[in-house]
């Protein structure tokens, strides 16, 4: 066992540089104390002296192959070089400012040891040793992956459990292809004429470009900025402005000069906060929010069309009732004067007739005013200037399905691409919170630039003419006029508005589905009535 302040004793008789001056305890004087010489402490000794053991074990992690060590360290003059053997542990190595050699071994081979001033090992040979830019390195990528704000959860929407109008089932008229669903090849024409030429699907197509463009924008910040600059001044200094007579040569110096100078900057924002990762995010939920306008779009223009073409044949067949209509009425009309001729009606018979013509003929421009508009509505929205429109078969001729499918109303939510497009809207104004909170947070930058400078063109490609700068950029706000928060929470109103919106868009879409269930049901009652009505008319 070594007493207490041996070890003080003990690096003062090997010449530690702040033992060695100190009175007793082992050491010699200030007058007493030897110059010392440096030299690299990666270099490897075989000494023959007895190793000090019991403070320092071997380490077996030190068989490893390391670097050497470029820091200089101090020894005595009086120790062995490299390569040559020491007879004496007594061979004192003393490093600057305090520090000091140890020996230490693995397998039998003695080297150095780098001891600090407090007698702890050098860092650079301690175990596990990381440098500084491995650790910042791991630390800038951990924070990487934080992001602030709200990640994004649907809302809670109260869903009604079945129809107003229950069927059974979980089939849905949805799954049906419109082409499908109308066998009319006429109407089939028009709809893919429509997909082609209609401007609402065009306005809809060109946004979902620019959506798309929007995201590419916004996602581009998450890579480093890379620019080439090239200039050309010619410049004056004044004379007067500063003491350029007071320099040495100054008579040589021309006040006008030229500069040329061309280069490369790169900057690179570090997205520690995910302010660029959110605003990546909105811009992508914006991009499927308008995916989503287009296919509602598409929706309903397929349904507009089949409707205008529905009520096209509708008004042809109602046309053709009231022209059979005046046609009757002017025979009744006819029918009515020969009575009166024969004396076997009277006057006002006759009157009678004539305003039963007067209304019938007046129907017959009516719907042919209605046809015009409906053909203007269906040109239209096939993308043509308004016109007429070649008709299909006959009404009653159409076939369509007997049964109409409702599905589950719990489907409703993923079927409805208008429903999918708020909540896309919604998940957008979601993300924009966190971009907004990330603003209070400091933008930590890497810029560089590297380039030439010269005032001589033909030297501006020479190797002295290179010129260039790297470092980080810390920007933090500190006083913004209540900016950044107003902005925060604005945001802030905008994400509610969106959740009452999903929620308006969520009812909205049950009640047409209810009131489309409802009316197709009572819309076959009543034409099962007319129909049973027309069939006793005619047993009269």
């Amino acid at each position: 066992m070594q007493a207490p302040g041996g070890h003080d004793k003990d690096l003062a008789a090997r010449g530690h540089p702040r033992l060695a001056h100190r009175g007793g305890a082992g050491g010699s004087g200030p007058d007493e104390r030897q110059p010392i010489s440096t030299t690299w402490c990666g270099q490897r000794r075989r000494l023959d002296g007895e190793l000090d053991r019991d403070r320092i074990p071997p380490d077996p992690r030190r068989r490893r192959a390391r670097p050497e060590c470029r820091h200089r360290h101090a020894r005595r003059p009086d120790a062995p070089q490299a390569g040559a053997a020491a007879t004496s542990p007594a061979h004192a190595r003393a490093g600057p400012a305090g520090g000091a050699w140890r020996s230490g071994s693995s397998g039998g081979e003695q080297r150095r040891i780098c001891l600090t001033r407090g007698g702890q090992r050098c860092r650079h040979h301690r175990a596990g040793y990381w440098p500084w830019p491995v650790l910042l390195l791991a630390l800038l990528w951990g924070v990487a992956g934080c992001t602030v704000g709200p990640d994004y959860k649907r809302p809670e929407i109260l869903t009604p459990t079945e129809w107003r109008d229950p069927n059974e089932g979980a089939d849905s008229l949805a799954d049906l292809r419109w082409w499908q669903l109308f066998q009319d090849p006429v109407l089939q024409e028009l709809i893919r004429t429509a997909f082609e030429e209609n401007k609402d699907l065009r306005i809809a197509v060109a946004r979902v470009a620019e959506a798309r463009a929007q995201l590419a924008a916004t996602r581009a910040y998450l890579f480093p900025q890379i620019d080439a600059e090239g200039s050309y001044t010619n410049q004056r200094f004044s004379q007067k402005s500063i003491p350029v007579n007071a320099l040495p040569g100054s008579s040589s110096i021309d006040p006008q000069q030229d500069f040329y100078r061309t280069s490369l900057d790169l900057s690179f924002e570090l997205d520690l906060w995910g302010r660029l990762r959110r605003s990546t995010e909105a811009a992508r939920a914006d991009l499927l929010a308008s995916v989503e306008n287009q296919a509602t779009v598409l929706t309903t223009l397929i349904g507009d069309v089949a409707q205008t073409y529905f009520d096209l044949l509708e008004l042809d067949r109602e046309a053709d009732v009231d022209r059979r209509t005046l046609e009757s009425r002017r025979a009744s009309l006819d029918l009515v004067r020969r009575r009166q001729t024969a004396g076997l009606s009277s006057e006002l018979d006759v009157l009678r007739a004539e305003g039963e013509l007067k209304v019938a003929a007046a129907a017959v421009p009516d719907v042919e005013r209605r046809i015009a508009q409906t053909e203007n509505g269906l040109s239209v929205l096939l993308g043509h200037n308004p016109g007429p429109v070649r008709p299909g078969p006959l009404l009653g001729d159409q076939t369509m399905p007997p049964d109409l499918p409702t599905g589950l109303p719990s489907d409703l939510l993923e079927r409805r691409p208008d429903i999918r497009a708020a909540e896309k809207r919604l998940t957008a104004a979601n993300a924009r919170i966190g971009a907004a909170k990330a603003e209070f947070f400091p933008r930590i930058s890497l810029t560089g630039s590297f380039g030439v400078e010269s005032v001589a063109l033909s030297d501006l490609f020479t190797g002295p003419a290179r010129a260039w700068q790297a470092g980080p950029t810390i920007s933090w706000p500190i006083f913004q006029g209540g900016r950044i928060l107003s902005n925060l929470r604005l945001t802030q109103a905008r994400e509610q508005q969106a959740v009452i919106q999903y929620g308006q868009a969520v009812q909205q879409a049950f009640r047409e589905v209810n009131d489309a269930l409802v009316f197709h049901r009572k819309t076959q009652s009543i034409r099962q009535e007319r129909e049973q009505r027309v069939v006793a008319a005619q047993r009269r």
